[in-house]
């Protein structure tokens, strides 16, 4: 079996427990296999050029770190990853801060990266690179000689090809993403739409006849004319089973058994997110306040939790959404609420693993709600965490990945029309238990057929080099 080794921007501290089910399933392969984990330390350096690889061995993975300067952090991270490419693949172009000095930042970081790697890999190594941040590292290692089967996915959403396609550089990285031989996305409209974009671009054209194989186009640079790639789609799961038995344990906990105290028999509603404008909070709350005028008779019989860490402190457009979220919260508390309840309770912190488990299995509704999200785990979560005989329901967007897999056992809504969103809230606090049960049942019987395991298992047999048949001797 081939080693693996993967690519992110960051990579888990293998001291600690890894804190999602991507982290677990990765893991658990680069241990069945043997291999590297390579990524940034999550440290600087200053002014100064990065130092030397720092290694660490964990039985048969080796994580490989690497610091970056304050110059590589503020056009490669800051800069082009983080302030162009995230808003524009959220399909928020008026958000993108284009900067040619980002732009060369962001290669010129890839091929750090690159150039670390490559004296560590073997010839038969698979390699599987993640993410926004890492886009051109397929190319950079084609450019060092390597002829190893490599792989890309990317976790948030591919943006339609008017969007895409407004990036001044953007036909350099899809040519970039053709040195990959398997490029995944987390649902079949991103890999749509990344193949119109390959389309209009000239770039490449699909094989006819062949599921998902693009051949790049004549006339293209001597190094990808020709070149065949698979693209596909991969939603990522959970692991469903070992989130529910958090759930079922963390209720019993003496500090959730006080929560639930706390609530006086309310239905809790819950939403959980980074503070991103891409998630839709301010939409939600107004949606959450139009239920409440709307229907004054679940005044006091209804609480919501909105659970949003901070995500990039000093960021203009992050602190002006993180007053204008708490500004939303007060007024609906303001004057709505009265001496004995509280209509919202807006939490600004992370809270651990179990405690968001059993949030979710006390919950009776949970709003998911993102104006535009690859996937969002917190839906998956939420249904494992559910009681099968007394389950909470899922508003999801339907702009989120997860909708393609839990749609029918939600309700979809559109995150941009608050008034869908009250009049969802008031039909899941009042939907009937039978109801409730028929839709999680739905929902569940899709995250048992693709764990975070399926998805990762799944991903590498497609990336593994095709298996030749040995001729039969006459």
């Amino acid at each position: 079996m081939s080693r693996l080794i993967v690519v992110s921007n960051r990579v888990p501290n293998p001291d600690r427990p890894p804190a999602g089910g991507l982290a677990v399933a990765v893991r658990a392969a680069l241990n069945e296999r043997g291999g590297i984990w390579l990524g940034w330390s999550g440290k600087s350096c200053g002014e100064e050029e990065p130092g030397p690889l720092v290694r660490r061995e964990e039985g048969p993975i080796t994580y490989a770190l690497t610091d970056l300067s304050d110059r590589d952090l503020s056009e490669y991270y800051q800069g082009f990853a983080n302030s162009v490419l995230w808003p524009l693949c959220h399909y928020r172009i008026d958000l993108t801060d284009y900067a040619r000095r980002d732009a060369r930042g962001y290669f010129r970081v890839n091929r750090i990266f690159a150039e670390r790697l490559a004296p560590l890999v073997q010839p038969d190594d698979l390699i599987w690179i993640h993410d926004y941040h890492l886009i051109p590292l397929a190319s950079e290692l084609r450019r060092m000689g390597l002829r190893n089967r490599i792989g890309f996915f990317l976790h948030i959403p591919w943006p339609a090809p008017d969007v895409y396609l407004t990036l001044p550089i953007s036909e350099m990285l899809l040519r970039a993403m053709t040195a990959c031989d398997l490029i995944g996305f987390q649902t079949e409209f991103d890999a749509e739409n990344f193949g119109l974009c390959l389309k209009r671009s000239g770039i490449a054209l699909p094989v006819p006849g062949e599921d998902g194989i693009y051949q790049v186009s004549d006339g293209m640079p001597e190094e990808i004319s020709g070149r065949r790639f698979k693209v596909g789609a991969f939603p990522i799961g959970i692991d469903s089973e070992a989130f529910a038995r958090t759930a079922r344990n963390a209720v019993r906990n003496p500090a959730m058994r006080k929560f639930r105290e706390s609530l006086g028999g309310q239905q809790l509603i819950v939403g959980v997110d980074r503070l991103d404008y891409t998630k839709g909070l301010p939409q939600r709350m107004n949606g959450y306040r139009r239920f409440l005028e709307a229907n004054p008779n679940w005044l006091g019989r209804v609480t919501f939790l909105q659970i949003t860490p901070k995500s990039r402190s000093g960021v203009a457009e992050y602190d002006a959404l993180q007053r204008e979220v708490a500004e939303l919260a007060g007024h609906t508390a303001g004057a709505l609420g009265q001496i004995d309840w509280t209509p919202v309770r807006y939490m600004n912190r992370a809270l651990g693993h179990h405690v968001l488990a059993g949030i979710y299995r006390m919950a009776r509704v949970a709003l998911v709600t993102p104006l535009r999200d690859g996937m969002n785990l917190v839906a998956k979560e939420y249904v494992a965490a559910q009681d099968p005989e007394d389950p909470g329901i899922l508003i999801l967007s339907r702009f989120a990945g997860a909708a393609y897999e839990l749609g029918r056992g939600s309700l979809l809504v559109n995150p941009y029309d608050e008034e869908a969103i009250a009049n969802a809230i008031a039909q899941a606090v009042s939907m009937p238990r039978e109801k409730r049960q028929e839709l999680h049942a739905i929902a569940a019987e899709k995250l048992s057929k693709n764990s975070v395991f399926d998805w990762c298992a799944d991903y590498l047999d497609q990336l593994a080099p095709p298996q030749t048949v040995a001729e039969t001797p006459a």
